[in-house]
């Protein structure tokens, strides 16, 4: 495999050849200072089509040296870096001479062992020559679906990072079936950041960005580029993925959705751009200081929800470029992408688990008091329940349905959240509508008064909780002050501070 010569890094040429004999030597004033700032943790996400060609299943090294320069530029700032790589089949399909991905599981699952070798070895050269080390991460989904393996994953994390490790981080295909995969790597990505915590999720695609039409199509289309509340959004994504991905442009609103929900700024940009990354957080960064003074300085409410009570425009007039009731004093225009905003009430750590670690095994519909006293901070008991659907056994993860009222067919139940039971489906069942005392009396014994303590259960963030945004409806009259006609933000200026 043939390696560039040279990286360019924050703006300097880095001859390889003379970093690997030590005549180049970190360490300059500058970075030195950087690295007392406040750090930031990234996760980059990388699909099988920004890492091989789709029809000669050839490395692509340009695009795959740029990643490597802009994340040893991140790290050079101090912050923290993970990336999520898919290609391992990919890769393999071009070791084995093979033209096509094929349909059935065991063969996948071989080309997955094959590719994973040459993928992390491809890693592993690429940023030697900077001497950066990383470190290969395989996960299932049963691998975070017991707690003490999530935590001991998350250790891990902690810990590479803390020793200035880039970890590479794929779904591990050579042992997964379809009841233990996280489904695309934009989702095992979304995991990831909820795992570490990361302040940003990049979702590398071919793409500049969400539209609210296809661009191929539609020359009018208009870039989509703040996403306040992913509920409101209305968006083109009909992108399917390539053929050698699982993913395309509707996974990644469920990874945007799962990752800002656990506070993480979610950023969809184009792949072959990688330097795009460091120009985004730097230009995100800006606005949250500027926004800062402004908040200080009295001209910005403190928070998503004074602005709601203080200063009913914000509400509704979006911004747009910058334009509005108020204005950031923009560094300059940031490259093209979409910014999903983090959510103002993050979910984590262990309601993060419970929500987004464990897949459930059925379903349990209660009542509306039942919901209420899981929002009041109160386990669920057996008189809440209303029904029961699945096979599952005590200590599973079950949905958590809501009915709208008394006697509601169970298809009008609202999805709230998810819990750990402490009984089985049968006998959940069986003790529905009674109370406590009589469990024992009905099924023969009784572990706990509740079907799922408090701890055990996670519920999510309620749109309402998110700050109302703009739809694209609104914004279609609006004139767009911008370079370019075609750059919607649907968002508002509280939103950049503290996210």
């Amino acid at each position: 495999m043939e390696l560039p010569s040279a990286l360019q890094v924050n703006g300097s040429t880095i001859d390889l050849q003379k970093l690997e004999q030590g005549e180049v030597k970190g360490g300059s004033t500058l970075e030195t200072a950087r690295m007392k700032e406040k750090h930031l943790t990234i996760v980059i996400k990388l699909g099988t089509s920004s890492i091989v060609d789709e029809k000669t299943h050839e490395p692509l090294l340009s695009t795959l040296s740029t990643i490597v320069e802009t994340a040893i530029s991140l790290r050079h700032e101090g912050h923290r870096v993970v990336i999520c790589s898919s290609g391992a089949i990919g890769m393999a399909l071009r070791q084995m001479n093979m033209e096509r991905r094929p349909k059935l599981l065991p063969q996948i699952q071989a080309l997955a062992a094959i590719g994973q070798c040459k993928l992390m070895s491809m890693w592993d050269q690429l940023f030697m020559h900077m001497r950066q080390p990383v470190a290969q991460i395989l996960l299932t989904r049963n691998d975070i679906a017991d707690r003490s393996q999530y935590l001991n994953a998350q250790n891990t994390f902690h810990e590479l990072l803390n020793m200035g490790v880039i970890p590479i981080v794929n779904e591990n295909d050579t042992l997964s079936v379809q009841e233990i995969k996280f489904g695309d790597n934009d989702t095992l990505s979304a995991i990831t950041a909820g795992m570490v915590h990361a302040d940003y999720l990049f979702l590398m695609t071919d793409v500049d960005c969400l539209y609210d039409k296809n661009p191929r199509n539609n020359p009018d289309a208009k870039a989509i580029e703040v996403v306040e509340d992913i509920a409101e959004l209305a968006a083109d994504t009909s992108s399917a993925g390539s053929s050698l991905g699982t993913g395309g442009m509707s996974t990644k609103i469920v990874a945007a959705r799962l990752a800002t929900a656990a506070g993480v700024t979610t950023v969809i940009t184009r792949s072959s751009n990688p330097g795009n990354i460091t120009a985004i957080v730097r230009y995100v960064e800006a606005q949250k200081k500027t926004a800062r003074s402004l908040e200080q300085s009295g001209e910005l409410p403190s928070s998503p929800r004074s602005a709601a009570a203080k200063t009913p425009a914000l509400q509704t007039t979006p911004v747009v470029n910058g334009t509005g009731s108020h204005r950031l004093e923009e560094p300059g225009l940031p490259p093209l992408h979409t910014r999903f905003l983090p959510d103002p009430h993050p979910i984590r750590d262990r309601y993060f688990w419970l929500l987004h670690g464990l897949a459930p095994h059925g379903t349990v519909y209660i009542d509306q008091g039942a919901h209420s006293a899981l929002q009041s901070k109160t386990g669920l008991l057996p008189v809440g329940v209303v029904d029961v659907e699945g096979h599952f056994g005590q200590h599973e993860c079950v949905r958590i349905m809501v009915l709208p009222s008394k006697g509601a067919p169970l298809s009008e139940a609202e999805d709230v959240g998810k819990a750990v039971v402490n009984y089985s489906a049968i006998e959940i069942k069986r003790i529905a509508g009674h109370r406590s005392r009589d469990i024992a009396d009905i099924i023969g014994y009784a572990d706990s008064d509740y079907v799922a303590v408090r701890d055990s259960v996670a519920l999510y963030n309620k749109e309402i909780s998110r700050p109302v945004t703009p739809m694209l409806d609104e914004l279609k009259g609006m004139r767009i002050a911008s370079t370019s006609d075609k750059r919607t933000s649907m968002g508002r200026l509280s939103n950049y501070v503290g996210g």
